[in-house]
């Protein structure tokens, strides 16, 4: 890969979006999507990998990384991440200083997945290639919804959320509204600390609380996300997110709904699954069910423009390990040179 790196800001009506990219503008556009609570760290290892004639850009998500957190009092719907997916590929659509990207290439991991095809369903003209990465393309809905995308990362004991338990005896739209109902106070709850002071943790706390959250990432991975994920301050380390994050908004679908959704997509689509990943056959919320129905889904609608590969690893697998992955990426990225993104 080329070692040209830089890092990118897009103005947005309340601040900016932060990217980082790798290799050349005039190369084949390839948009990169991360993860709830992660930042654009977590394709470092994976795109030096990967075919040297793309462009590769990495978005944080508002309230993620280096991008500004959105308004006080907005929550942080999935959707608004899709239309702030918009905006920077309008930017170099519009742009005379640009080169014009009339189509490009998505690839997301976890949250960034579902962001990457929500956005090819919403907008299928503009994706070629759909890269998915310990994503379905879709959230599992509604069991699990209300937790954020990624259900095996740790808890506070003293946050509040629905247990099966608690859902075990409710029809899917009472679970919905329910969910809602525990999004809603949990943002009110949220609204109330914003104000305290942010907490300053060395580096090696920092990183122990990182690591302690995300059991599936390295020491080294969890640095490579710290860089982007914490600012230097007298005394320490404070994390850029945003706490309002904490408290995933999504407007849940039904899976028949989903299924429909996936007609809706005309990209070239590559599903990259861990065996130790959240869709396992061990992972809570039937994820692994759920998962293989959007698979049939893809396969029935997308037919031979659909590849689906299971590796080993865990959810963290692209940034843990990335050639796992990496020669997977690139085949698919160089397969179908007519689909490929033009610019």
């Amino acid at each position: 890969m080329a070692g040209l790196v830089s890092e990118l800001k897009f103005l947005v009506p309340w601040g900016h979006i932060a990217a980082k990219a790798w290799g050349s503008p005039q190369g084949r556009p390839v948009l990169c999507l991360h993860g709830w609570l992660d930042n654009a760290n977590t394709f470092s290892k994976l795109i030096p990998l990967l075919p040297k004639d793309c462009y590769y850009m990495a978005l944080d998500f508002a309230g993620h990384g280096l991008s500004s957190h959105r308004p006080a009092g907005c929550p942080y719907y999935l959707i608004d991440h899709v239309s702030d997916v918009r905006r920077v590929a309008a930017y170099y659509a519009n742009t005379s200083t640009a080169l014009k990207w009339n189509r490009f290439s998505l690839m997301g991991h976890s949250m960034g997945g579902t962001v990457a095809g929500m956005f090819a369903c919403i907008f299928p003209e503009l994706v070629d290639k759909l890269i998915l990465v310990e994503s379905c393309g879709f959230y599992p809905s509604p069991q699990g919804y209300h937790k954020g995308p990624e259900t095996l990362r740790k808890q506070k004991a003293s946050s509040r959320s629905i247990t099966r338990d608690d859902i075990s005896n409710l029809e899917e739209w009472e679970k919905i509204l329910y969910g809602h109902r525990i999004v809603i106070d949990n943002l009110l709850n949220v609204d109330g600390k914003q104000h305290q002071a942010l907490r300053v943790r060395s580096s090696e706390k920092a990183l122990q609380r990182l690591l302690e959250a995300n059991n599936d990432l390295t020491e080294e991975s969890g640095k490579i996300l710290l860089e982007r994920g914490a600012t230097k301050v007298p005394g320490g380390l404070v994390y850029n997110r945003d706490i309002r994050l904490l408290s995933h908004t999504s407007h849940p679908t039904h899976i028949e709904y989903q299924v429909n959704y996936v007609k809706k997509i005309q990209a070239d689509v590559l599903m990259i699954i861990a065996q130790d990943g959240i869709f396992t056959k061990q992972s809570p919320e039937h994820l692994s069910e759920y998962s293989v129905i959007i698979q049939e889904a893809f396969r029935a609608s997308r037919k031979e423009h659909f590849q689906y590969a299971e590796v080993s690893g865990n959810h963290f697998v692209h940034l843990n390990e990335p050639e796992v992955v990496a020669g997977i990426v690139s085949t698919f990225l160089n397969n179908n040179q007519n689909l490929k993104a033009k610019l």
